[in-house]
């Protein structure tokens, strides 16, 4: 029962209290709002406007840029961000908005985003780097491929050689020739669509033997003069500088165009022997065909690693 004045004497004492400081609170709610009038009312003034121009027209905003990178405050900034994911959260937001991928989609499909593009890829540096990686990967792929065969050609010779022998062998022949057998059919089939574009024009041939037998011969000229004129102008045909070979004579030059065309006889002969021309390659010492033989040829490694 004691505690009851008690109490009765601390809650009059509270509503004294707020009685006597209703009319400082008051007085405050006013002049908080007449202050923040008044505030307003002088930023507002043309004066506040000249001298707020004064000062950016001077050096306190260069001051200002220098202060921050030199105290590094952005890179604290964007560091706090970090470390804190805040950063990441922003970017995320910003890249899902439907607003960002408006204008994504906008510079994507303008013309000059277009016509930028092309200029670039027209660009004699894109297509000097474009011509640079193609030929080193070209060039790359030729060099894996030329180490396998070598490889092969010592596993499948018959007789025990050095250890990098200068005369090639079986395998590299092979690989040549056949790529040198695609490049002739190439050329043939240009020459025979030329031929047949004319022959329309004028009706074309009678009687179909007649054209069988055209077609035959200009198979033979075509891939005769092919390994005659690369043997004997560069001592090696396509093929055989993509397998990084060479024909050579005894004397270390490049065959005649006779011996040129014995050898192309004896490659025929060792073809319609069902390959069987191409045997002794594997056991002659010098690594010599039917070809070679015949025309007094031997095929080296144009590689001076290897002779």
């Amino acid at each position: 029962m004691a505690s009851d004045p008690d109490e009765a004497n601390s809650r009059l004492t509270k509503t004294a209290g707020r009685a006597a400081m209703f009319p400082a609170r008051t007085a405050a709610r006013v002049w908080r709002d007449q202050l923040e009038t008044a505030v307003d009312e002088v930023l507002s003034a043309p004066e506040i406007a000249r001298v707020i121009d004064r000062a950016l027209e001077g050096p306190l905003p260069e001051e200002i840029a220098r202060s921050i990178v030199r105290h590094r405050v952005l890179e604290r900034v964007v560091a706090e961000l970090a470390a804190t994911g805040e950063l990441e959260r922003l970017l995320a937001d910003a890249l899902a908005s439907s607003r960002t991928r408006g204008l994504m989609d906008q510079v994507l499909a303008s013309d000059e985003l277009q016509h930028a593009m092309r200029e670039v890829a027209a660009s004699p540096e894109v297509r000097a780097a474009i011509t640079r990686q193609t030929t080193g990967f070209v060039e790359e792929v030729a060099e894996r491929v030329c180490e396998s065969a070598v490889r092969l050609d010592d596993r499948l010779d018959l007789r025990k050689r050095p250890a990098h022998p200068p005369f090639a062998g079986i395998v590299t022949r092979a690989a040549a020739l056949a790529v040198d057998a695609l490049l002739a059919i190439a050329l043939y089939l240009l020459v025979v669509g030329a031929a047949a574009l004319v022959t329309s024009l004028v009706g074309g041939l009678h009687p179909h033997w007649f054209a069988g037998a055209l077609l035959t011969v200009g198979w033979v000229v075509v891939s005769g003069a092919y390994f005659v004129l690369f043997w004997s102008s560069a001592g090696q045909t396509p093929g055989m500088r993509l397998l990084r070979l060479r024909v050579r004579t005894a004397g270390g030059t490049f065959p005649s165009v006779g011996r040129s065309l014995v050898r192309l006889l004896g490659l025929e002969l060792s073809i319609a022997l069902f390959f069987l021309g191409f045997l002794p390659v594997l056991f002659d010492e010098r690594r010599r065909g039917l070809a070679d033989f015949l025309a007094g040829t031997v095929v080296v490694y144009d590689d001076p690693s290897r002779t």
